[in-house]
């Protein structure tokens, strides 16, 4: 990839930050897997003297009373500090203080901080300074496990690059291959991309390298690092040059030696401002013990309880998403699903319908926990366990960010006591229980019973309309019921069940 001419000089002048923390979302190849990582390495915490053996440690934990450190102490270029101003960045946060000085140095970087703190930030600042230092093409090349991330990563270099003229290029996975490959030839500065879909563009599309390549960030680097992305990771980094910049970052990091070899870091520093895995002071973190059977009663009384609020629903796979959905519709909830069934449009839409406020309820798979940075989710609930306790840890993140404060109440019934432990165990502290009056719960129950009929049938329309391979059929409706508002399956059920029945019937369910 040779230097380009005059566009390369436009990125001379510029400005901006990327949005705070970034841990990811979703993954690539299989968006539902709640993490297929190992048990062993599942409550693993990074110690000081792990790693890559002989990484050099920087804890933000030893510092003696804080000083307020300022953008240009950190030795930024000035276009960047006004930048930062112009987001409302009134100063570095832990990670970016001592991330920042160290990646400035020229070195390879491990950064650990909890969700929230801005390690987005951390590694894209030091990457637009040296850029506007040494303009070039195809300069950064950024991993993410979910497509989702890496529309946000992408939206913060936009937003921080915009009056330095940064080009950015998004390559995920369910998008067309043919437009990626048009915006790839302009040779954007940072390219943002799920290893699947760069893999098949590195392949497929004539011309495409990245031996041009001067910076590899890897976010949620656990995630990257897992055995899900072996063949893919390992092609890309392949066809990387050698001489680059490495920066690993996430708030769980493997301590896997094998696994952080494999990123081929050179002499990295590791940056931790926590020690062992944690949430933010400003989160509020309950458990309530409830029995299996009246899970959805008690999902539907805290939603009651704390109406007005922003809420983020994790459920463990994608049809407890869409069946929650429906019945939380049902009872005129605005409720909205997201999951790794969905195509790419409709998550997106998902997406942004609830970042806009036009729905108060997300349910949604792991697809979501990380990374997604929605500054008003208010109360994060965990309706399904995660199986792996670090997943835990990166749901309850998508509250409480950047100084905000939250709520996360995870639901625990008497099949799920051995997986709470666990995440007792790798906090280090016991959660407290989340009151609720057992009568008003329970004075809920018809009426959710109601709903949840009303959605069985809608589910089950949405399930004949699917195609032989589990696919929905082309023109049948059903993508489009993943963000509709419509139960026309339930009506028609209802509405059609046969002479005057079937009206009746219909007018008995509008009633109730």
């Amino acid at each position: 990839m040779s230097t380009t001419s005059e566009d390369e000089e436009n990125v001379v002048s510029g400005e901006e930050e990327e949005e705070e923390d970034s841990d990811v979302g979703e993954e690539e190849q299989d968006d539902e897997s709640a993490g297929s990582e190992n048990e062993e390495d599942e409550d693993e915490q990074v110690s000081n003297n792990h790693d890559n053996g002989n990484a050099d440690v920087v804890n933000g934990n030893d510092e003696k009373p804080e000083k307020e450190l300022t953008w240009k102490e950190l030795g930024l270029n000035e276009t960047l500090c006004k930048a930062c101003e112009e987001l409302k960045w009134k100063a570095p946060s832990k990670i970016q203080k001592e991330a920042i000085p160290v990646a400035l140095q020229g070195k390879d970087v491990i950064g650990l901080a909890e969700t929230g703190s801005g390690k987005t930030g951390a590694f894209a600042l030091p990457i637009l300074h040296a850029l506007l230092e040494n303009p070039q093409r195809y300069f950064a090349l950024i991993l993410t496990p979910t497509r989702e991330l890496a529309f946000q990563i992408s939206e913060q270099f936009e937003a921080l690059g915009s009056s330095i003229g940064v080009k950015c290029c998004v390559v995920v996975g369910g998008m067309d291959m043919v437009s990626q490959a048009l915006q790839l030839g302009k040779k954007p500065h940072i390219i943002i991309a799920t290893p699947g879909r760069l893999v098949d563009h590195l392949e497929n599309l004539k011309g495409f390298n990245l031996k041009a390549i001067k910076y590899l960030v890897m976010d949620e680097a656990d995630r990257i690092l897992n055995m899900d992305f072996e063949v893919e990771l390992d092609k890309i980094l392949k066809v990387l040059p050698k001489e680059r910049r490495t920066f690993l970052f996430s708030a769980t990091m493997t301590k896997k030696v094998k696994k952080l070899q494999r990123a081929s870091l050179k002499d990295p520093v590791k940056v931790e401002v926590s020690n062992k895995y944690q949430t933010v002071e400003q989160l509020q973190q309950y458990y309530i013990f409830i029995p299996v059977k009246y899970k959805d009663v008690y999902l539907v009384h805290i939603l009651n309880e704390l109406a007005g609020n922003s809420f983020m629903i994790f459920c463990s796979t994608c049809n407890n998403t869409v069946k929650t959905a429906l019945m939380l519709r049902a009872l005129g909830l605005a409720a909205i699903p997201l999951h790794g069934q969905m195509s790419q449009n409709k998550r997106l839409a998902a997406l942004n319908k609830f970042k806009a406020k036009n729905r108060s309820i997300l349910i949604s798979t792991d697809v979501a926990s990380r990374g997604l940075d929605i500054p008003h989710v208010d109360v994060v609930l965990n309706f399904d366990i995660p199986t792996h306790s670090k997943d835990y840890i990166h749901r309850v993140g998508r509250t409480a960010r950047a100084g905000r404060s939250g709520k996360a109440i995870t639901f625990v019934t008497q099949y799920d006591v051995e997986l709470y432990q666990r995440i007792e165990h790798l906090l280090g502290k016991q959660l407290p229980l989340y009151k609720c009056e057992e009568d008003e719960v329970m004075a809920l129950q018809e009426r959710v019973s109601e709903a949840q009929r009303t959605a069985k049938l809608e589910l089950k329309d949405i399930e004949e309309s699917k195609g032989a391979k589990g696919r929905f059929k082309k023109g049948d409706g059903g993508d489009d019921f993943d963000d509709s508002e419509q139960f026309t399956g339930a009506r028609k059920r209802l509405k059609t069940g046969g002479g005057g029945g079937g009206k009746n019937n219909w007018k008995k369910a509008k009633r109730k």
